[in-house]
């Protein structure tokens, strides 16, 4: 299955950023290893939103980061957050489940699905 996952990206340092860009990718790696393909939205905006005016990056981002998980099965939902939010809302619209933590997700999808 594809899984995206949502969770905070935006923070007042470059620091808490990587931070959260490192949770998400953690539980990535855990999704990617019980036999599932991740996507994270952020991740493949941020090369393309590095080369635009800063006044547009957001909505780069989120522009990218919901054609991308339009397409997946299902979504982790880290930790909320206004763009995380966004992802889960229009997740829920096409009547695509939406799992709080990797182990809920684990519960109902394994490889053996």
């Amino acid at each position: 299955m594809k899984i995206a996952i949502a969770g905070p990206y935006s923070a007042d340092t470059e620091e808490k950023r990587q931070e959260n860009l490192n949770r998400l990718n953690s539980v990535a790696s855990e999704v990617y290893l019980s036999g599932h393909t991740p996507f994270i939205g952020v991740n493949a905006a941020l090369p393309v939103v590095a080369n635009l005016p800063e006044v547009i990056r957001y909505k780069a981002i989120m522009d990218i980061s919901l054609a991308l998980v339009s397409e997946c099965d299902a979504l982790i939902l880290v930790a909320e957050s206004p763009g995380a939010n966004i992802e889960k809302d229009l997740m829920l619209s096409l009547g695509k489940p939406v799992f709080s933590s990797f182990a809920e997700f684990l519960s109902q999808f394994t490889d053996s699905n």
